[in-house]
């Protein structure tokens, strides 16, 4: 789920997501920027459903992640998609 607005940006899309564990017991929060190559002309539609499949089977892992750079570094933590970490693209 989007928690702001998407940001277009010179190199890619930045997406700043909320993400909530299925029995709602958990939230953490994190941005994703996708290559403007990778993106292509996907709408937010298709970059969110592209994600959701790659979060739903990383959750626990992504989630320590994200709670450890909102505590030690005090930002959110940021997942770089591009030619070198595709991820789900």
């Amino acid at each position: 789920m989007l928690a702001r607005e998407l940001q277009v940006l010179p190199e890619g899309t930045l997406l700043t997501l909320s993400l909530e564990r299925r029995d709602g017991i958990e939230k953490v929060a994190l941005q994703c920027r996708v290559d403007k190559g990778l993106a292509g002309t996907l709408d937010t539609d298709a970059l969110l459903g592209k994600l959701a499949h790659w979060f739903e089977r990383d959750f626990e892992m992504t989630r320590e992640y994200a709670l450890k750079s909102i505590r030690s570094e005090r930002k959110l933590m940021q997942l770089v998609f591009d030619e070198t970490n595709r991820g789900p693209f």
